[in-house]
């Protein structure tokens, strides 16, 4: 059923504030994902603080210009949704529908996005969607900065191992 104008610039007034809410919105292409798959995809998407809509690409690009960004080179073909959150994790909308995407092999694909109010193109959102939660990369850190202390401490355990020979 046809929307009307109201109705379209309401939509286009809920892109916008997504798109300047978000941390980090990605553009979503799906073909042929069923519906008990989109369930549990939008319901592993909540969970993570990240929301999911689906919009027509004419107004998606309406509410990219009014923002005043150039979204020319920016590929939207197919069906499109996007997936915008990222308060606690900025990389969990990308990351989150990469996972989704290796699960659903070619039939859910980035397109790209808006990650922290600049326009990305598909293999920019791609490297953000690869790095891990910030729980991990927290972890990551501890080791790195732990690793030189642990390797002074095995030296010097094997000179006292040596020592007490």
């Amino acid at each position: 059923m046809a929307k009307t104008k109201a109705e379209k610039a309401a939509l286009i007034e809920r892109l916008q504030e997504a798109f300047k809410s978000a941390t980090s919105t990605v553009f979503v292409h799906f073909n042929k994902v069923n519906v008990a798959e989109e369930s549990a995809m939008r319901r592993e998407l909540r969970e993570s603080g990240v929301s999911y809509m689906v919009a027509r690409k004419t107004l998606i690009r309406r509410a990219l210009s009014e923002l005043g960004h150039k979204h020319d080179e920016m590929p939207m073909e197919g069906e499109v949704a996007i997936a915008y959150g990222g308060e606690a994790d900025a990389t969990a909308p990308a990351r989150l529908i990469h996972e989704w995407g290796t699960k659903l092999t070619n039939r859910l694909a980035i397109l790209g996005g808006l990650f922290e109010g600049k326009l990305m193109g598909q293999t920019d959102m791609q490297e953000i969607a690869t790095i891990p939660p910030i729980g991990t990369l927290r972890g990551m850190f501890v080791n790195v900065i732990n690793s030189p202390v642990a390797g002074f401490a095995i030296a010097l355990k094997a000179v006292a191992d040596k020592r007490g020979e």
